[in-house]
Parts: structure tokens; C-alpha cells; sequence
């Protein structure tokens, strides 16, 4: 396999190892017959973004970006997408023959499309839980699902006052409440989990009797306690795979022009992958 014929991409973060996007990726290749293409993981902080995006050649089709980077490439960027400067938050490169970098956010359009693919199409109110990167990507999804207000609960007053710009920005009524007065989310139509692994688990002995549909993205350890707790009491359940899944779909569609990608065997590449690591 000659330079001209491989086509390379991977997924870049810290932590990096139990990223699940190489499993998702190779599955549609193979199924699209893209024998010339690889997707592999590099561990990368922000500190060492611009060095390795420098070193980038012509073979490299497209990059997928996990925290912390999402929104440190934004200033090493020759364009960007309309999602993405919405949120400031880029989670896919897509690069050109001549090295243009393009960056885009799947995150956004691939949480709609875990909703809608689950049959929710509109809610009349939605809480999220936590600050940063993904909580702003919920919120844009919001705008597209939620007729109501959105009830954000973070810890602290600067959290807090973005959480309220986001929804300014992106059209979105966005109040905001203390974390521990997390408890009060889980009545919404629709909670949106954007939190780190652990962070919700107290509030699994606050799952109400009737919950609606709890979308927390983490996708290890799953379930998560509230997850369980959540469908133990009848509750609808997405989690961070279904995200995962949607998502790179899209990254898939933008860096090798093919479409559609393969959802079905990227989420079975994807399930496959959780089931062989150790318990």
C-alpha cells in the first residue's frame, strides 16, 4: 500500500485508551470496502495539538476529537462549520489534499439523531446535568427538541453564568440551579447526563417513581448507577454508545465522502468492543 492510496485518520484526547471511536471507525470501513483506510488512537493534550497537526501529511483524511481538545483547536483552524462556532466546540478535523484544516461538531446533530432514532422527537421542558464542552452540544440540541425551558444544574456561579449565555446564544431559555439541588432534574422530560463517570451516582436513589428519558453519555462503566436505577423503574435510557454511535457516523460521512455509514455494524462493532473488555 503506497502513500497516495492509504488514507489515515484517529482519534486524538487524554485519556485516550478507552475510546471506542477505532472500534467504530474500522467497522465502516470494512463495510464501506475502504480497504485503504486506517483509524488509529493517539494520547495528546493541548500542549502538543499544534506539533502533531504541524506533522500531519497528505494521507490523513480527518481527525476526531475527544476532551481536552475539542475546543483548543478552534484558533489552529483554517475554517469552521456553523454547529461547531455555534458551541466553540469542535469534535471532528476534516482535512483536505492541500492540508486545509475544516473543523466540525457532530456531537450536536449525532444527539438529535440518538433522540429521534429513539422516537423523541419534542419535549416540553429538559434538564441537563453539568458544564463544559458536551453540556453546550446538549443545549444546541435542545433548541432543535425542547418547547420549554431548560434547567441546567453546575456547580458554581461561573458555570452557571455560561450555562445561561449558551442558551442566549443558541436561542435555548436556559435557567440554572446549584448541584446539589440535582435531584429536582430527575422530574424533567427529558436529563441529559454530561457529567464525568461517578458524578451522578448519588442521585440514583433520587430516580422518581414515573422518570421520563435519561440520556447520560458515558458509555463506561455501563450502566451507569443512575442508568440502572432509571430503567429499573421503567425509564427510557440512551447512553453515551448511542451518542458515540450517531456521531461518528457523521465523522465517517464527512472524511471519506462515503454516505450513508454503516449504523448498524459501526453500533454492533461498538457493542462487541464493551462486551470483550474486562468487567
Amino acid at each position: 500500500m503506497n502513500r497516495r492510496t492509504h488514507r489515515r485518520a484517529a482519534v486524538l484526547g487524554s485519556p485516550i485508551a478507552h475510546s471506542l471511536s477505532p472500534a467504530l471507525h474500522r467497522a465502516a470501513y470494512t463495510a464501506l470496502g475502504l480497504t485503504g483506510w486506517s483509524y488509529d488512537r493517539f494520547e495528546l493534550t493541548e500542549d502538543g495539538l499544534p506539533g502533531f497537526l504541524g506533522g500531519l501529511g497528505p494521507e490523513w483524511a480527518g481527525l476526531s476529537l475527544t476532551m481536552p481538545l475539542k475546543r483548543a483547536v478552534v484558533p489552529l483552524l483554517d475554517g469552521i462549520g456553523e454547529t461547531a462556532a455555534a458551541v466553540e466546540a469542535v469534535n471532528t478535523v476534516v482535512l483536505g489534499p492541500d492540508g486545509h484544516r475544516r473543523g466540525e461538531n457532530t456531537d450536536v446533530p449525532g444527539m438529535v439523531a440518538a433522540l429521534r432514532e429513539r422516537g423523541v422527537d419534542r419535549v416540553p421542558a429538559a434538564a441537563v446535568l453539568g458544564a463544559g464542552a458536551t453540556a453546550s452540544s446538549a443545549i444546541a440540541a435542545l433548541a432543535q427538541l425542547c418547547d420549554g425551558e431548560v434547567t441546567a444544574y453546575v456547580r458554581g456561579p461561573e458555570r452557571a453564568a455560561e450555562m445561561r449565555g449558551w442558551g442566549e446564544r443558541l436561542g435555548v431559555p436556559v435557567t440554572t440551579a446549584p448541584w446539589d439541588e440535582a435531584a429536582r432534574a430527575l422530574g424533567a422530560p427529558l436529563v441529559i447526563a454530561t457529567t464525568p463517570a461517578g458524578s451522578t451516582d448519588p442521585l440514583a436513589a433520587a430516580v422518581p417513581p414515573r422518570p421520563g428519558i435519561l440520556f447520560d453519555v458515558l458509555y463506561e462503566p455501563w450502566p451507569t448507577p443512575l442508568a440502572a436505577a432509571w430503567s429499573a423503574r421503567g425509564g427510557r435510557v440512551l447512553g453515551g454508545l448511542d451518542l458515540l454511535v450517531h456521531q461518528a457516523v457523521l465523522q465517517v460521512e464527512a472524511m471519506t465522502g462515503r454516505a450513508p455509514a454503516p449504523l448498524a455494524e459501526m453500533r454492533a462493532a461498538g457493542e462487541a468492543a464493551l462486551a470483550a473488555r474486562p468487567v
